[in-house]
């Protein structure tokens, strides 16, 4: 493949979605609703909280097409980056495909620039594309991420929601999304503190899913059979990290001993 070159005036710079329109890659607008090509796989429920020492993320594995269970063990929280990752609910395939240009966009600009955005910028960089992305979630196939990160900046956690429109709203201490996100939501304000640690809020994460998996059904709770647990991960000053099943399954014993689950 041959590496495209601009002119000065029409070079894309560190925008790595202006490269894709400059090189003709754009993909085709929807001529109708996506419902006809059948039913869409949709993911839910995701949830971000701040701690003393970062943010947690965590998302559920269960795709639903209508009601069906289409996917039993999608993932839906990703790295970003080394420093921030992106949570997705809504139809899986766009949410996919947005998390992997985000990824590509973050990795671009830096290798343009030299330097990684900022936590804020980066915040920005997702919020255009949702936006971007209205006409196809016009014709059913919304997505609707949160984001979080650790700004080495000022050396916190932060986390941010959108909406279908691209409106991006930083959030002081937890965000959820999904159709199990208001039950979810309830939880962590119930439970949640100033300067919790990371133990604390890893549970009080899995206790959300747990609650939003009971009450709604498009939300798959941890499935200790078929060894199919939440994805949760932290973002800290050493990075993005991926719990391990075995000590999520210790967590999950924890939580549920004595009580009849």
């Amino acid at each position: 493949m041959q590496i495209p070159s601009f002119s000065v005036g029409d070079d894309p710079g560190p925008d790595f979605a202006a490269l894709l329109r400059a090189s003709g890659l754009n993909p085709a607008a929807l001529d109708g609703p996506a419902s006809a090509a059948g039913p869409i796989p949709h993911g839910t429920t995701v949830v971000a909280i701040r701690y003393a020492d970062g943010v947690v993320m965590a998302g559920d594995r269960r795709a639903t097409s209508g009601n069906f269970i289409s996917h039993r063990s999608i993932e839906k929280v990703f790295p970003a980056d080394r420093w921030s990752g992106v949570a997705i609910a809504g139809a899986a395939g766009p949410a996919m495909e947005m998390v992997k240009l985000f990824q590509l966009q973050l990795e671009h600009y830096e290798k343009v620039e030299g330097q990684a955005l900022s936590l804020e910028g980066k915040a920005n960089q997702l919020s255009q594309m949702v936006r971007n992305h209205l006409p196809a979630a016009m014709q059913g196939l919304a997505v609707v991420p949160l984001f979080a990160g650790y700004d080495t900046r000022r050396e916190i956690g932060r986390l941010f929601q959108y909406d279908v429109t691209g409106g991006r709203y930083e959030e002081n201490d937890y965000a959820t999304s999904g159709s199990g996100g208001l039950h979810a939501a309830t939880v962590i304000k119930l439970g949640f503190a100033d300067a919790l640690d990371r133990a604390a809020t890893v549970d009080l994460a899995l206790r959300a899913l747990i609650t939003a998996a009971d009450e709604d059904s498009a939300t798959g709770g941890p499935d200790p059979a078929r060894g199919i647990w939440p994805v949760v991960a932290t973002i800290d000053a050493v990075g993005f990290t991926r719990l391990a099943d075995t000590e999520l399954a210790e967590r999950f014993a924890a939580l549920t001993e004595g009580t009849g689950r």
